[in-house]
């Protein structure tokens, strides 16, 4: 455990951010599921948001977004 004043708000920081993150990948992983289940064109844009709000908090990295939206593009064809 930390002992400093700052290292303990460092610590209530990084775990408030990482249940965050855990949130955020969780929500883009669920919407990526739906729309393998049901592919319309309401689940794409749900799912696509979701993966571009997870590239902003750089959960997901830029070319692993691309491609999966591209592989949920081609499921809607």
């Amino acid at each position: 455990m930390p002992l400093l004043p700052h290292a303990k708000k460092a610590l209530r920081a990084s775990l408030r951010k990482a249940n965050y993150n855990r949130q955020v990948k969780s929500t883009a992983v669920t919407a990526m599921k739906k729309m393998r289940l049901e592919s319309t064109q309401d689940n794409l844009n749900t799912a696509q948001t979701a993966i571009d709000r997870a590239v902003k908090r750089n959960i997901f990295h830029a070319n692993k977004a691309a491609r999966l939206k591209s592989q949920l593009t081609k499921l809607l064809k």
